[in-house]
């Protein structure tokens, strides 16, 4: 009995030295979260209160501690870490780029996490027992959150109890050269950017279909399918990047793509150029706002200046974040409410709700493994970086409009909302549903149409 003591007692020395040297030690420190380069004052101190609670799962390059050498734990530390940076890079949350200033889903993932709970899991907390905030160190976060939302991502006017929130609504101004979007809207509708003029950008693009094709995938020139749902044009200004990986930086960029695409519209720009010349009031037309001329350049900015007005402003969601509380009815309220409580707001977040980052398709579940049938489209991000964390990562897509543009996800795979909030839920959420909560949530989605020119879509 006395060996036995002794040998039970060594164990829990040694399962004790774990959390005792890591208390000792503390978290991570001195890393690229905190070094100089970001001129945001809030944007600093979150970073040096995160950096050792964080880092450690969640930034590359970050020192194994020692007992990491160890068989069967150092396999399970080196899983934990790739999950964690694939799930959550904090560094691109918190300094995504130039100025240091936090990307909006950053945000409100740390701010889902603080409200929640869920992070740090208990099991790392057991190995690291100064990984938890405390609660004053989570009111200085949320409190930053907020500064930040306000200071640098709500639209000018807002109150500022509605510039703190996660989500804000759409502008309803742009500011454009209106001779440019009459020859861009012209463009947009031209079936001369097609190889054999049979197809215009709304051909995939339509306007009175939510600015998509309401198909899975789209039917190119000479009847050609393509590998991936269309994405919706209305409100594309608002997109971090264009298309689904994101290999587009900008509207322009985006809308030199499919001319030239040869199972879209199967063109050359050359071509294209030409036709346009020889359309003498077209070419006087163009030349008085562009007096450089049809090219390429001016044909891409002219389309995507049009774009840059296809904003909806005006749902009854907006009117209900601006204060008019009946905008929405109980059942579309409870469904804002299981929306945010289920953590969608962290993805679909800021102005767009959507369309300021990248997310893995499957936090929660295997997504891929379930459907079966895989396509080159399913690598998403990875097609551009060739970097294997993002293997089927894609942008996250706007909830704006949502109710018009299925059907959903890349491959469009969900017919109706009722299956994308299911999936959403058992995938990315790591939820199971209730019927109730699913028409609750899509009745909220519904308050999200908004307003084109004036009228409803």
């Amino acid at each position: 009995m006395k060996v036995l003591a002794v040998l039970v007692l060594i164990a829990a020395l040694l399962v004790l030295a774990v959390p005792v040297s890591n208390f000792l030690n503390g978290g991570p420190s001195g890393t690229v979260l905190t070094k100089p380069g970001s001129s945001e004052p809030s944007a600093k101190r979150m970073a040096s209160l995160l950096e050792s609670r964080c880092a450690d799962c969640h930034l590359q390059g970050i020192k194994a501690p020692f007992y990491a050498s160890i068989p069967v734990v150092s396999g399970m530390i080196q899983k934990d870490r790739l999950d964690g940076l694939r799930l959550f890079d904090i560094e691109a949350a918190l300094r995504p780029g130039p100025g240091g200033i936090p990307s909006e889903p950053g945000l409100a993932m740390i701010e889902h996490q603080i409200l929640s709970g869920e992070m740090p899991p208990r099991r790392y907390l057991a190995m690291h027992w100064k990984a938890a905030l405390d609660p004053a160190e989570k009111d200085t976060l949320l409190g930053l959150i907020q500064e930040i939302r306000v200071r640098h991502f709500a639209p000018a006017g807002l109150p500022r109890e509605v510039a703190s929130r996660p989500v804000h609504p759409l502008p309803s101004k742009v500011d454009v050269d209106q001779r440019k979007v009459v020859l861009g809207q012209k463009l947009y509708h031209d079936n001369r950017l097609s190889g054999d003029d049979t197809l215009s950008c709304a051909s995939c693009h339509d306007l009175a279909k939510g600015g998509t094709d309401q198909a899975v995938v789209s039917t190119g020139i000479r009847g050609q399918k393509g590998g991936i749902n269309a994405p919706t044009t209305f409100n594309s200004s608002y997109q971090f990047v264009q298309f689904w990986d994101g290999r587009a930086a900008t509207l322009e960029d985006q809308a030199a793509g499919p001319p030239e695409n040869p199972v879209e519209m199967g063109a050359k720009f050359a071509d294209i150029v030409v036709k346009l010349n020889a359309d003498e009031a077209f070419r006087a037309e163009f030349e008085a706002a562009y007096p450089e001329g049809i090219s390429k350049a001016t044909l891409t900015h002219a389309i995507a200046e049009f774009e840059r007005t296809l904003v909806t402003p005006g749902s009854k969601f907006d009117q209900y974040l601006m204060g008019k509380t009946d905008a929405l009815n109980e059942e579309e309220r409870t469904g804002y409410q299981r929306f945010q409580a289920a953590g969608c707001e962290t993805c679909h977040v800021g102005r767009l709700m959507g369309g300021s980052s990248f997310e893995l398709m499957g936090r929660k579940g295997d997504y891929f493994k379930d459907r079966g049938n895989p396509t080159p489209a399913d690598d998403g991000r990875f097609a551009v970086t060739k970097n294997d964390k993002d293997r089927q990562r894609f942008k996250v897509p706007t909830l704006r409009n949502v109710a018009l543009t299925f059907p959903y996800f890349h491959d469009g795979s969900a017919k109706d909302l009722n299956a994308a909030v299911k999936a959403m839920g058992r995938y990315q959420a790591g939820v199971e549903l209730a019927n109730p909560d699913v028409a609750a949530i899509t009745a909220f989605l519904k308050t999200l149409t908004g307003t084109y020119q004036g009228k409803s879509l």
